[in-house]
């Protein structure tokens, strides 16, 4: 029996989409059939109420990487409506993959709930929205699941009050995060998730990892320390332009880390004797017989 929960690999695809719906359900359809991804996640703004006007109205830090003349104009320009994100869910349904999206606002967290996806994320720089996650909580029966980067351990605490004075922690899903892009692995911080396991295993549904770094050996240790929840950016094309794809697994790479995920869950175990079948006949063949 194995004593790990069966991993769950969710390919973030964010906006990597670059703003083209029809990019966006290729991202889903190689997630599901080649990397065989769990689910899919996209992300959902309002910007005006999300950004200050300043923010909205100044320069992307990083010009290359915009869309848009402005900060404001590059996010509106990566931005699909409610509409579109239905039609992303009903894509999803067809095809056996499952949806879902990070809300970063009140108004869009309303939005998304509409479309009643299995589960919402909140990202690390929106888990200390108390009214967002008040409405949720009041009103979104789903999972909730929230990421821990760029937040203290007494925030995380007041988070979990937070569900549990709701009746929602049970609902509530904890992620290891560093928010960063890509992050070295000197700040990855693994162990951080045996503290959440030690501190919330019992309270919350699942502790997960959502991770920025490079490769996907790290993810598997996350896994193994008894995150069963491995969330990755992913793109098409790492050198596409955007902030978040050189911090993305590309196919392949979700691929093999959807399949080393799975190895190491069934090696995850005890041996049922002492010496198994496949290793009898080794003994028989090879074993000293003289004593």
């Amino acid at each position: 029996m194995n004593l790990y929960k069966r991993p769950y690999v969710i390919a973030e695809i964010g906006c990597n989409h670059k703003g083209d719906l029809e990019i966006a359900k290729e991202l889903i359809k190689v997630a599901k059939i080649f990397c065989n991804a769990d689910a899919v996640k996209f992300q959902k703004r309002n910007n005006k109420e999300l950004l200050t006007e300043e923010q909205y109205n100044k320069p992307h830090p990083n010009p290359v990487n915009s869309y848009g003349e402005t900060y404001g104009a590059h996010r509106e320009f990566l931005e699909f409506n409610l509409k579109q994100h239905a039609k992303l869910k009903e894509y999803c349904e067809d095809i056996g993959i499952t949806y879902s999206t990070s809300v970063w606002d009140v108004t869009s967290a309303k939005e998304i709930t509409s479309i009643n996806p299995d589960f919402i994320k909140i990202p690390s720089a929106c888990n200390n929205n108390v009214a967002m996650l008040t409405w949720l909580c009041k009103n979104y029966k789903g999972e909730i699941h929230i990421s821990t980067g760029m937040t203290t351990k007494g925030e995380i605490e007041d988070l979990v009050k937070l569900f549990k004075k709701h009746n929602r922690n049970k609902d509530l899903v904890l992620y290891n995060c560093t928010s960063g892009y890509p992050v070295p692995f000197e700040d990855v911080c693994l162990l951080d998730i045996n503290v959440l396991i030690d501190k919330y295993k019992n309270i919350v549904k699942h502790i997960g990892f959502s991770g920025h770094h490079l490769g996907i050996a790290v993810d598997v240790a996350a896994y193994t320390l008894g995150a069963n929840i491995i969330e990755r950016h992913y793109t098409i094309d790492r050198t596409w332009k955007g902030t978040d794809h050189a911090a993305s697994l590309e196919p392949m790479g979700l691929r093999k880390l959807s399949r080393d995920l799975k190895a190491v869950y069934k090696a995850l175990n005890f041996k049922s004797q002492d010496v198994l079948p496949i290793e009898q006949v080794q003994r028989d063949k090879l074993k000293n017989q003289k004593g």
